[in-house]
């Protein structure tokens, strides 16, 4: 029987971490051929994933936050090919927030990780396929926009380190009186809904940004998209929502939010406006969000809150293809 062979993809911030070299020592020493590619700027993931692909090989290990682990299901989804002929993904969380990791409830110890990764059973998974002006791009935990988004990506990489995951809270606290609302309709089919928001999510995963759980029923395996929708709010009351809904607080969203489960769902604003796909930031007037069936496999634990039972694994029409369903009526905030 021939080794394993794994190609893990290390995120450059991430490179000096002593514990993924010891474990990366251990599981050659067990016969895994485990070669360690580093990322350093925009692209590389790409090519090092097709790279491996020529050479061959059984499992991608994303060594790194969601936005490694996305970098790698999009070059993958990219590929030519149904899931089962492509490896499958595995992920070692090395992120600030580790927002996919943390939901998913995978091991956090590099060597808990690997081990995790060695006895799995490869399970088909759903993507998210974003297309807006500029062109495709892929996303495996959420789609956010509006106040979380702002946080995010404005919060300090200095903060980060520091404070991890807490520097999210921080930054989103320090920036309640400057919420900006942005006025868009969101529909798909047979619901469609219009009016001014604060944060917006389309989950195939639950949360971002630190533990926002804008989606906190999504699963990665059901064929749907999660979209949350919180409305604009006035005043102290919009400042209380903003502040529970960065804790994750899912109370909150329950109380103000717009919710729907939908096989794809379309985003359209007079103003450009910004979506933070995994940590990367598209701006757009107009983005189409496609739920895609099973695109990629991972490892996972086998009781994983993220994937679903049977009987929510439904038989959609395909997500790509409209199927003419005209919305029952026009939801305003």
């Amino acid at each position: 029987m021939s080794a394993s062979r794994w190609w893990l993809i290390l995120n450059g911030k991430c490179s000096a971490e002593d514990s993924v070299r010891d474990a990366v020592q251990v599981f050659r020493a067990r016969g895994i051929e485990l070669a360690v590619r580093v990322t350093w700027e925009q692209g590389d993931t790409a090519r090092i994933v097709g790279e491996a692909l020529q050479v061959g090989c059984d499992e991608h290990v994303a060594a790194g936050g969601d936005g490694t682990l996305s970098e790698v299901a999009s070059a993958l989804a990219g590929q030519h090919a149904d899931a089962d002929a492509l490896p499958a993904i595995g992920v070692l969380a090395l992120g600030t927030a580790n927002d996919f990791a943390s939901a998913a409830q995978l091991p956090i110890v590099a060597m808990d990780a690997l081990e995790l990764i060695r006895t799995s059973v490869p399970r088909a998974v759903d993507l998210l396929r974003i297309t807006v002006d500029d062109g495709v791009h892929w996303c495996a935990n959420l789609a956010s926009g509006g106040f979380g988004t702002q946080v995010t990506l404005q919060t300090d990489e200095g903060l980060k380190k520091m404070l991890g995951g807490l520097a999210y809270l921080v930054t989103g606290v320090s920036q309640l009186g400057r919420i900006e609302h942005i006025r868009a309709r969101v529909h798909g089919p047979s619901f469609e809904w219009q009016g001014d928001f604060i944060a917006l999510g389309v989950g195939n995963g639950r949360q971002a940004g630190g533990g926002q759980a804008l989606c906190p029923d999504a699963v990665i395996d059901d064929g749907l998209l999660d979209v949350t929708v919180v409305p604009e709010l006035v005043g102290e009351v919009g400042n209380t929502v903003a502040t529970l809904l960065m804790e994750g607080k899912h109370a909150a969203l329950e109380r103000v939010a717009v919710r729907e489960r939908l096989p794809w769902v379309v985003i359209e604003s007079e103003q450009p406006f910004q979506l933070n796909l995994d940590g990367e930031p598209v701006i757009a007037t107009h983005a189409r969000i496609d739920c895609m069936p099973g695109r990629v496999r991972m490892l996972l634990p086998v009781d994983c809150p993220l994937l679903g039972t049977p009987d929510t694994r439904l038989s959609l029409v395909p997500s790509g293809v409209d199927d003419g369903a005209s919305p029952p009526g026009v939801v305003h905030a």
